[in-house]
């Protein structure tokens, strides 16, 4: 005998509508029965209606998206860029490090770059994957989790050229070391223009 089925995601809507109505039903009543109970100590109240108790509980449900909407928005304009969409809600952001702590991880990464530079002739890495440096050090101190921009192949007697960098998402501009060991800070733009010139020679 055919049988009607239905997806396992169709299954879980209904579920969830049922249990909305079953709730919307249960408050309804609840309030009906408050309000008629209420008419023994105040007799000019007019009866209420499970109809009429339904269009109460259904216009306190809105006026509550309302306010929570409203609440919301000011959130946002009272924290402008600290909340961040995510499908039909928000979330807040990830707040980036300070630049002291930022400078101080890719110092980190400068050091052991340095330590691996000594033992082989002055050259650096040549991709952020050789096992003397942990792959921990090539992480920003960023919740993306994101990794340091490296140009392998080069060596301490070059002159000073980016060696490794941060992506652009920090908006105020990105910490490079520099081949020379120095850390400067590049805007995007720039840095470009650097990687660019070296990548003519």
């Amino acid at each position: 005998m055919p049988s009607i089925t239905i997806t396992e995601l169709a299954s879980f809507r209904l579920e969830a509508i049922s249990f909305f109505l079953v709730c919307y039903l249960a408050c309804s009543w609840v309030i009906r029965a408050i309000w008629n109970g209420l008419r023994s100590d105040f007799p000019r109240l007019p009866q209420l209606s499970m109809k009429r108790a339904m269009g109460v509980v259904g216009l306190w449900g809105l006026l509550f998206l309302l306010i929570l909407t409203m609440i919301s928005g000011a959130r946002e304009l009272m924290t402008p860029g600290a909340w961040e969409k995510e499908g039909y809600t928000y979330k807040l952001a990830p707040k980036h490090a300070d630049k002291a702590t930022r400078h101080e991880a890719l110092d980190r990464l400068r050091v052991l770059l340095w330590h691996y530079a000594k033992s082989h002739d002055g050259k650096f890495p040549p991709n952020a994957l050789v096992p003397e440096i942990p792959d921990d050090s090539w992480r920003i101190p960023d919740p993306s989790d994101m990794h340091y921009r490296y140009e392998g192949g080069l060596s301490e007697d070059v002159a000073a050229r980016p060696l490794a960098f941060e992506p652009n998402i920090f908006g105020n501009g990105q910490l490079v070391l520099l081949t020379d060991g120095r850390i400067v800070s590049m805007d995007p733009a720039e840095l470009t223009r650097s990687l660019k010139r070296e990548d003519s020679r």
